[in-house]
């Protein structure tokens, strides 16, 4: 089985499923018994199955501002194009009005991820298959440039709660891709380190939340600064957010777990093999302001992803 950055790639789908409960459902069980040499090869399984079914119960749609000029009137009249139009001496009305369309940004995403992932040396030919009649239904929605995606306007409710996992696949395939040549051609780039990271923090944070329900709080919690003094408030303002991956409750214990994802868990200086200081100081930083009357209630651990290292 081959690995990113030393860490199985069948790891990776492994995480998905914690983070996203939907691939545990019955139609990804061939995708979970599946081998995969490259990551782009196991994100395109997962789409396959996962936008094949989204067809079969309808692709989401919404309502998107049409501009269209036409010979009766429809929604808002834009009276700046009409007069174009009269003045070329056109009998037409330009109109602005709503649609109820599947030319959407949840829809476009999709479609250029599939898109690219066709076109990607590292996807099975199998897959590349699967994809391609996919992208048949997508023929009305509109490709998008990777890097002008505004991820930040998906926003998901009832009606495209089944997108959220696909379009963080999405999101993983092209937040990392490269513009190869001018043409505007793309290449997957390897699964960066930051996605990693992520996913590596959801998935420990979601595994606690499924086998520890008896837990009393499951979450990424932030510690508060335990200064004392006349000026603290204003101090705070310039120090940093202390922001944990994981903090976990039962009762009065706490235990606070950092999440590390690197290729190798250790540093080596001076002929010496040690973990991270950065890492040490930062989850120690964080138990010594969460344990504000030093009762010794709580615990820090820095949880490292396993590797293939020596």
């Amino acid at each position: 089985m081959t690995n990113d950055k030393g860490i199985f790639i069948k790891n990776i789908y492994y995480m998905l499923s914690y983070a996203f409960q939907i691939l545990k459902q019955s139609n990804y069980e061939n995708v979970a018994a599946e081998e995969f040499d490259k990551v782009q090869d196991l994100f395109a399984a997962i789409l396959a199955k996962g936008v094949a079914k989204q067809l079969k119960q309808g692709l989401y749609r919404e309502y998107v501002t049409q501009h269209e000029t036409l010979s009766v009137m429809r929604g808002k009249l834009d009276m700046t194009e009409t007069i174009k139009n009269r003045i070329q001496r056109k009998q037409k009305l330009a109109c602005e009005f709503d649609e109820l369309s599947e030319n959407n940004l949840f829809n476009q995403i999709l479609k250029t991820t599939m898109h690219y992932l066709v076109r990607d040396k590292g996807v099975r030919t199998e897959h590349k298959t699967a994809l391609n009649k996919l992208l048949v239904f997508f023929d009305g929605v509109s490709l998008l440039e990777p890097s002008s995606i505004e991820w930040g306007r998906l926003h998901y409710q009832r009606n495209n709660k089944n997108y959220e996992m696909l379009l963080n696949i999405c999101y993983f395939v092209l937040d990392g891709m490269l513009q190869t040549t001018d043409k505007g051609d793309y290449k997957m780039a390897m699964f960066s380190d930051e996605h990693m990271a992520r996913l590596y923090e959801k998935f420990i944070l979601e595994y606690y939340r499924q086998h520890h329900t008896y837990l009393s709080e499951a979450r990424a919690a932030q510690v508060k600064w335990d200064l004392q003094g006349e000026n603290d408030e204003a101090m705070i303002r310039f120090l940093p957010v202390m922001q944990t991956d994981i903090f976990l409750r039962l009762n009065e214990k706490i235990l606070i777990l950092d999440a590390k994802y690197y290729g190798r868990t250790l540093q080596k200086q001076f002929d010496k093999y040690t973990l991270h200081s950065g890492n040490v100081y930062q989850i120690f930083t964080y138990v010594k302001n969460q344990d504000k009357t030093n009762s010794g209630n709580v615990a820090g651990m820095l949880v490292y992803a396993k590797t293939g290292e020596d």
